[in-house]
């Protein structure tokens, strides 16, 4: 790996998803999102290429989609008319249902998707439209695990994309070992 690439930051839990994936022979296919608007920048392709940056990433990596516009859930990620019409920035719910389309489409053992508003500054009042917030999702054949986190890094836009690719990723090792233990997400 490059001394720039992944960030430093992403490395170690990088190194164990990975790890986990191949050994269990495993795969993950991914859904991020890069908003259109110039406040909404989630990790736009980050946790993408983190993941291909690995050697033998073919051997667990199924494909990825990063989205840009609401036009483009609709054209790959399975939404209808509707789900644009009323989107109303990244929720659990959102970002669950990418998770399930883009697993089901790509055959993938996982799906990790997000969104989020990195900044530099707010795309509306609520708490989902405020810098550093971020909306995650893993879903396997038994269910999806959501949460929504934020960074505390507030409108540093750079900061927030690697972190919201690191917390995916930490979602994403957690709902490996969820699935080892049987429980249910």
């Amino acid at each position: 790996m490059s001394s720039n690439f992944p960030p430093s930051s992403i490395r170690p839990i990088l190194n164990e998803i990975t790890s986990l994936l191949t050994s269990r022979n495993e795969t993950i296919s991914v859904a991020e999102t890069l908003s259109n608007t110039s406040q909404n920048k989630a990790a736009g392709g980050i946790i993408s290429a983190s993941l291909l940056s690995v050697p033998g990433a073919s051997k667990f990596y199924r494909g990825g989609l990063t989205l840009y516009t609401l036009e483009s859930r609709i054209q790959f990620a399975g939404w209808t008319e509707e789900n644009v019409k009323n989107y109303d920035g990244p929720t659990k719910d959102v970002v669950s249902g990418l998770a399930k389309n883009v697993r089901e489409r790509l055959g993938s053992t996982y799906c990790l998707a997000e969104s989020g508003t990195a900044g530099p500054a707010a795309s509306g009042k609520s708490l989902n439209r405020t810098p550093d917030f971020v909306a995650l999702a893993v879903a396997t054949e038994g269910g999806v695990l959501s949460v929504e986190e934020t960074t505390g890094m507030g409108g540093d836009r750079e900061k927030n994309m690697v972190e919201f690719a690191r917390l995916g990723l930490i979602l994403l090792k957690r709902a490996i070992l969820e699935r080892d233990e049987g429980s249910k997400m």
